[in-house]
């Protein structure tokens, strides 16, 4: 609303102004709820006030009419106890005639503002109760007061217990409190009857304020006898007296639907709520007060003073609060005599201190105020427990009880009628703390500690519906789907303490600060008390107790060291407010009778009478089918609950949110690799899931959303229990465990539903394909249920999850059922053809290959796509191999059908490399790609060299293919980069070069006719030859590789001599050969070397040689390859002989040749001698070798 100043119908008077003592209310109160307020400082900066108006009912304000003198107040106006437009319908209320506070009326103000409950206000009660409290140390009539804590705040509202007593000889109620009170406090008690004065005075201020507010100020009589109205307001107050207490646990219906509801005393029925600051104290005050205004006084306080009453301490101290908690500047006071009007006197509000025979000290006031406040915060420690703060008429000393802990002595513990309202607050105050998003999770210790208070409040069997509600809120505390961010300075929370908040600030009793209210084990004292003050006059003394400031609540949240401590307490929430839900459904008699301590047998079937696979499509249809339905609304629940009732919500609630506890323990003990308790949970939550979407008659997209995510994980779970199948029975034993927390909540669950929905996806196979069945099946339901709604296009991240998930699987299967295609070929006898169990899982691989690779490729997964391209490269070299092995093995060549299956291979493998684009994207998946199309073609060539189709093909048409294929495979095979696999590539590259090689060399042995095709045959075989001893020789573990190739080069070089004519030719030609012949020198010193090795092995260690030792050393290889050398060595050697002697003897003497000749034939002679010794070990051999051929470097070996 606007500033007051703004809005007030007149400027106030000069001299306030100047002064500076009041801002006046701002406009008329309207009906409309208003927030205005301004700062006042009185009596010399002693007191700060602000008053700011947080709600008001009040019509406009309206000027007082000022009575003529003489009036007579005993007569009533013609307007007496009438509705009239100036009062609106607020009534006589407005005058405060004769409405007194009602028990509740602090509730009804908490209720109403309830974000100012439990952190910003630290009182809440009707202006009557603080005034009663600051004149304590001047009055000695006597208080009583119930006290409750909801967080930081106190509540106060009147006890009466006059009132209460009467109640209790009518109902019986209260009859402990009565018994307790006559025992300690007043063992003569009876009800103190108002005097005829009381009615009297009452009746003369109600027709008072009516003249005020009559236009033409005049009295006119009505008809009737003055006792009459007199009469009917005694019965009127007598009325709303004994309205005013609700019995224990009448609670209307709406109150318990709807806790905001008002009624029966707990309804705001002040015309205006104030925010006042007084001090440091914040009071949320509840006021009646009429305030005029208009004129000269924009607004007044109107009050009536018996002229021959002169006014005192407490009537002064009751105005000047009056005028402060209303925020008005100024006291009307009219004086009469027995009734008959004398004067008008103006007082400013600051001036009311000040006045004869009514000073006091606004500084005592506001320590008093301080002193009271801390006491009761020190003291009033209990959520949800009533306080009764009690001195009686006439006595010094204030008691403080804590009449929760008396009542739960008697047999009915929930006798005390404070018990529903407390407790609805502190539902109301936590769910306010719930609903603001912006909140701190340091706020959560709190909200747990209201919620906790309010369900030990309350009655199980009484009030399902709040208890459902706050455990329900208990367990939204715990955040799921992220870790517990713990604070250092947090500590445990113990979960038996019976006391919400912990006050940093212990009461010691043998403190002069506090001394005066400490529990004293003195007789005189009443040790049943809390507290006790035991001199008001201490209340005068400054900060005689502590500050309130130091006084505030301190909770903690529980600290959960792990996930599963933290869904644990989530579920033993969830499962309270189930057990609430379904105590409160009517029809459980028709339900078949279950003993939640009995495990529900989990259904287990036998493979065979599943049917596989197969069962899993009709399982999955099923599914869908619901699913579908789901999306329609349709609701079937067992209970017979009502859609749309509390248990209908709330029970959906709690089943959603034991799902996603389930769910995240079900995550945990994935990441823990516990994969039979992660089945287990994830079946929880996907039971909670079903029986969730058994009873939503709208089934929102986010729900969806999560069931799309357990499917995913069940998924995992699944297909990481087919890859560990070696600890299945440690897995069994895990998933078969149940705690009877679970059973519990099942039991709940089986309430509304079979829970069978999602079974299939659930059980624990034995069979590797069936799981992998079910793993897949899980993703394809959990992509499914993403297409039924928009959720695809909203969860970008979690459909390429999926889809990359269903990739995986799918890779998984089909390498599965190439496996057992590759396992079935193996064991098939050689010469038979290809089973039809064989093609059937040829099939089944290759679909599954087909559509993993349309997944990823749907998601732009080209590195994904390009590993299962290649594995459906690796299918058509298996079914390629499959037909290899059909026919006669002597009659074998290489079939139509093998090339077809190479070849869709080698696409496969180019298709890959084509989703990979280049290597920098993957580059050992590239690698990878390349080396399995350098094989292909490899294995492609070999097979046709090995086995010709001849039948089919001319001899220049296989050898044309066969060197194609050849020179594709070196393509991709890098022998240049260092890798793990490089020299694999260098052998691979080697051995195609030698076959290469070997082939021109055959075919220049067989070819007749064309001498450039021969020529050009002998260039590439000698190139080769070359390549391969070159790559060879780069490597340490092929010597009998690189020996082979080497004698074929010496056969080459024999086969050119035989056709050479010359003398000169063939010893240049010969002379190259044994140049050869002398580098085989490397060859046998790596032969050498490796037998020296496995010569010394055992010696070293007893135990035989592993296996890798040397496995590529072939023994009998190594003697083959050594006869053939020196067979080939002599025969050289002899021919070099003749062709130099031969050549001696025609021309002259040449000293080079004789000395070749020369060297040679000692070799030979050597040579003849070694071979001739059959004893010498294999060892000896290589070394005379060795020796020769060192002979043979240096002696030239022939002319060059």
């Amino acid at each position: 609303m606007g500033d007051s100043k703004e809005a007030g119908a007149e400027c106030p008077p000069a001299g306030a102004a100047a002064r500076g003592g009041l801002s006046l209310l701002s406009q008329g109160e309207s009906e409309e709820p208003s927030a205005q307020g301004s700062a006042l400082f009185l009596g010399g900066n002693e007191v700060k006030s602000r008053a700011v108006v947080k709600y008001s009912s009040a019509p406009p304000r309206t000027a007082f009419a000022r009575l003529e003198e003489k009036t007579d107040l005993k007569l009533p106006p013609a307007n007496w106890l009438r509705e009239s437009a100036k009062l609106g319908p607020a009534g006589t209320t407005i005058l405060g005639n004769s409405k007194k506070s009602k028990p509740f009326s602090s509730f009804g103000m908490a209720y109403d503002f309830i974000d100012s409950v439990g952190n910003d206000v630290d009182v809440v009660s009707d202006s009557e109760n603080i005034k009663k409290l600051l004149k304590i140390p001047y009055s000695k009539s006597h208080v009583s007061m119930a006290v409750h804590r909801i967080g930081r705040t106190l509540l106060l509202d009147e006890l009466d217990i006059q009132e209460l007593f009467m109640r209790s000889s009518q109902t019986g109620d209260w009859t402990w409190l009565k018994e307790f009170y006559q025992r300690l406090i007043d063992q003569k008690w009876q009800r103190k009857k108002k005097s005829k004065e009381h009615w009297y005075q009452k009746a003369i201020l109600s027709k008072f304020l009516y003249y005020s507010i009559n236009g033409d100020g005049a009295a006119q009589p009505v008809p009737s006898t003055a006792e009459q109205p007199e009469s009917s307001s005694s019965d009127q107050t007598n009325d709303s007296d004994g309205a005013s207490w609700p019995a224990p646990f009448e609670m209307p219906s709406s109150v318990s639907e709807d806790p905001s509801a008002s009624s029966q005393g707990l309804k705001n029925d002040f015309v205006r709520n104030i925010l006042w600051t007084f001090e440091d104290i914040h009071m949320l005050v509840g006021s009646n007060m009429p305030i005029f205004g208009g004129g000269r006084y924009p607004a007044v306080s109107l009050r009536l003073r018996d002229n021959n009453k002169p006014i005192n301490v407490l009537t002064g101290i009751d105005y000047w609060l009056d005028n402060l908690i209303c925020n008005v500047p100024e006291l009307v006071m009219c004086f009469h005599v027995n009734g008959i009007v004398q004067k008008y006197e103006m007082i400013k509000t600051e001036e009311i201190p000040n006045l004869e025979n009514s000073n006091f000290s606004t500084k005592v006031i506001k320590d008093i105020a301080q002193n009271i406040l801390s006491f009761l915060k020190s003291n009033c420690t209990k959520e949800g427990h009533t306080y009764w703060l009690f001195k009686a008429s006439g006595s010094d000393i204030v008691k403080l009880y804590d009449l929760t802990t008396l009542c739960e002595e008697t047999e009915d513990k929930y006798q005390n009628p404070f018990t529903m309202p407390v407790a609805i607050l502190l539902y109301k105050v936590a769910c306010n703390m719930m609903m603001k998003k912006n909140q701190n999770k340091k706020h959560y210790g709190t909200i747990r500690t209201l919620l906790l208070n309010c369900v030990k409040l309350l009655d199980k069997s009484r009030h399902p519906q709040i208890i459902a509600s706050a455990n329900y809120m208990l367990s939204e505390l715990f955040q799921l789907d992220e870790p517990k961010k713990e604070e250092s300075s947090e500590s445990p929370l113990n979960e038996n303490s019976d006391e919400s908040y912990s006050e940093e600030e212990e009461e010691m009793p043998d403190s002069d600060e506090n001394g005066s209210y400490s529990t004293s084990s003195d007789p005189s004292d009443d040790n049943k008390a809390v507290a006790i003050i035991k001199s008001v006059g201490e209340l005068s003394v400054p900060e005689k107790y502590k500050s309130i400031h130091q006084i505030r609540p301190s909770c903690t949240f529980p600290v959960c060291h792990d996930t599963e401590e933290r869904c644990r307490l989530v579920l033993s929430y969830v499962l309270e407010g189930l057990k609430s839900v379904d105590s409160s459904i009517k029809k459980e008699s028709d339900l078949p009778a279950a003993d939640p301590n009995t495990p529900i047998p989990l259904k287990y079937e036998d493979e065979s009478t599943r049917g596989g696979p197969e069962g899993l499509e009709k399982q999955m249809a099923l599914f869908l089918d619901k699913m579908g339905s789901l999306q329609k609304g349709n609701y079937s629940s067992q209970s017979g609950m009502i859609p749309g009732s509390w248990q209908h919500k709330m029970k959906l609630q709690l089943i959603l949110k034991s799902s996603k506890a389930y769910y995240v323990l079900s995550d945990a003990a994935m990441s823990l690799q516990k994969y039979g308790r992660a089945l287990r949970y994830i079946k929880l939550a996907l039971q909670s899931h079903d029986t969730y979407c058994c009873l939503c008659t709208n089934m929102l997209s986010e729900v969806l959303l999560f069931l799309s995510q357990y499917l995913t994980l069940c998924g995992d779970i699944q297909l990481m229990l087919a890859q560990n199948a070696n600890n299945r029975a440690a897995h069994l034993e895990e998933f078969n465990y149940q705690t009877k927390e679970d059973q519990e909540i099942l039991h709940s669950l089986h309430r509304e539903s079979s829970c069978q929905g999602f079974a299939w996806a659930t059980d624990l196979s034995t069979d590797l394909e069936s799981q992998l069945s079910v793993s897949c099946k899980c993703y394809e339901a959990a992509n499914e249920i993403l297409q039924f709604s928009d959720l695809k296009s909203q969860n970008p991240e979690h459909y390429v999850q999926v889809l990359k998930r269903m990739g995986n699987i799918r890779n998984e299967m089909g390498v599965f059922y190439m496996n057992q295609a590759a396992a079935l070929q193996s064991e098939r006898v050689v010469s038979k053809s290809v089973s039809t169990a064989e093609q059937q899982l040829w099939k089944k691989s290759f679909s599954c290959f087909e559509k993993g690779i349309h997944n990823f490729e749907s998601i732009d997964d080209a590195t994904n796509a390009a590993l299962l391209l290649c594995n459906t490269g690796r299918l058509m070299r298996i079914c390629a191999q499959a037909h290899c092995g059909a026919g006669d093995e002597f009659k074998r060549e290489f079939s139509p059908e093998e090339g077809l299956y190479y070849n869709k291979a080698v696409d496969y493998y180019l298709k890959a490399l084509r989703s990979l684009g280049t290597r920098d994207i993957h580059p050992a998946v590239w690698d990878s790609v390349n080396w399995e199309l350098s094989t292909t073609y490899f294995t492609m060539a070999t097979l046709q060299q090995d086995y010709a189709p001849l039948s089919r093909k001319a001899q220049e048409q296989i050898e044309k293919e066969v060197s194609e294929a050849m020179m594709k495979s070196l393509k991709y095979c890098d022998v240049d980069s260092v890798s793990a696999r490089q020299p694999l590539c260098q052998y691979r590259a080697a051995t195609i070069h030698h076959r290469l090689a070997s082939m021109y060399h055959s075919c220049l042995r067989n070819q007749v006719g064309d001498e450039h095709l021969r020529k050009q045959h002998r260039v590439l075989a000698d190139l080769h030859y070359s390549k391969a001893v070159k790559l060879f020789q780069l490597l340490k573990d092929a010597p009998c590789e690189l020996l082979r190739v080497q004698l074929e080069r010496v056969a080459f070089a024999e086969f050119q001599m035989s056709s050479q004519n010359s003398n000169v030719g063939k010893l240049k030609t010969l002379s190259g050969a044994l140049d050869i012949m002398v580098r085989t020198k490397h060859a046998f010193q790596l032969i050498r070397k490796e037998l020296v090795e496995e010569f010394d092995q055992p010696k070293s260690d007893e135990s035989p040689p592993a296996a890798d030792s040397s496995p590529s050393l072939n023994r009998e290889e190594v003697i083959k390859l050594l006869s053939i050398f020196e067979s080939r060595l002599s025969f050289l050697l002899l021919q070099s002989i003749k062709l130099l002697s031969s050549t001696k003897k025609k021309t002259s003497s040449n000293t080079d040749e004789d000395g070749v000749l020369k060297t040679n034939k000692q070799i030979y002679s050597q040579l003849l001698r070694a071979t001739a010794n059959k004893n010498a070990t294999l060892l000896e051999r290589i070394d005379v070798l060795l020796h020769l051929l060192d002979q043979l470097a240096r002696g030239g070996g022939g002319v060059q």
